[in-house]
């Protein structure tokens, strides 16, 4: 059997040119509105590059989507058992460092549903976690309104600091999500005492 190449280093230089000019170009017009030729002109390469990874920009939109989607996922699986601000220090730093990604999302000419998607998967996971630790069913409306409150008011928190600038620090950012975090996780506990 043979192993799965990893991409070269001008893959990955070449598939970052053409995320960085598709993402700039999504903060200036909507996605529909967005062709082909604007993007390979801002990153600077052919159309015959282009193609050669995607079928067009929204084979372009949906594997950034994608990629997205499983790595928050990932992360919030694997703190699932973490106090709340180590919980929130991952998820901030990890959007701090793709900044460029989360321009895009919550980009006003963004489409809704990448950051539907993400309330979704964040709210799922959510649920998974406190069905588990209050050993009551994920389909609990209790656990399922709390849960929707807790993951819109994260990124609505996020979307208004990646709106201005990411201008506060990732510190301030998990001490202020952590603080308003603390009366949901009191809820849960109350809960639990309650079982």
């Amino acid at each position: 059997m043979s192993e799965a190449k990893s991409p070269d280093r001008r893959t990955l230089k070449t598939k970052k040119a053409i995320f960085q000019a598709f993402s700039e170009l999504l903060k200036e017009k909507e996605l529909r509105k967005i062709t082909v030729q604007e993007v390979v002109d801002k990153a600077d390469i052919s159309r015959v590059t282009f193609y050669k990874y995607y079928l067009d920009v929204y084979d372009l939109y949906d594997k950034i989507e994608n990629e997205l989607l499983t790595n928050i996922g990932l992360i919030t699986l694997q703190l699932a058992d973490k106090p709340s601000d180590e919980f929130f220090k991952e998820l901030v730093t990890y959007i701090y460092n793709n900044r460029v990604t989360f321009d895009m999302v919550f980009s006003p000419n963004s489409t809704n549903k990448l950051r539907d998607k993400l309330s979704h998967i964040i709210e799922g996971i959510f649920k998974k976690i406190y069905s588990e630790k209050l050993g009551i069913s994920i389909d609990s409306e209790d656990i399922a309104y709390i849960c929707c409150y807790r993951s819109s008011g994260f990124l609505a928190v996020i979307q208004r600091w990646v709106q201005n600038g990411f201008s506060q620090s990732c510190e301030n950012m998990v001490k202020q999500i952590s603080l308003f975090d603390e009366n949901i996780e009191k809820i849960f506990e109350n809960k639990r005492k309650k079982l």
